[in-house]
């Protein structure tokens, strides 16, 4: 039986995950609002920044910055992308 969530990103009733992403409050508190799509898009994206602006995840700095753009993305606001970056769905959209 799949398990439902209000999605905070998404505004509506959707797949959640099947287990917190980490221990703690934190994983928890995903784990209660945060639908498996968005989490999936979390991800993706989470990859895009560390890669594009070269972030060392040794560094509390970077931590810090990651997590503040991931409870950006996941409530659903503004949150940093990459300059000059063209999601796929929107380069089939120019074919």
């Amino acid at each position: 039986m799949l398990r439902t969530v209000f999605c905070r990103k998404y505004r509506q009733d959707m797949e959640g995950l099947e287990a917190p992403p980490f221990p703690g409050p934190k994983g928890r508190e995903i784990y209660d609002n945060t639908s498996k799509k968005a989490w999936q898009e979390w991800l993706s994206h989470q990859t895009m920044l560390i890669n594009e602006k070269h972030l060392n995840m040794l560094e509390p700095s970077s931590r810090a910055y990651l997590s503040t753009q991931m409870s950006k993305f996941l409530n659903g606001e503004a949150c940093d992308g990459v300059a000059g970056y063209v999601p796929p769905e929107a380069q089939k959209d120019k074919n």
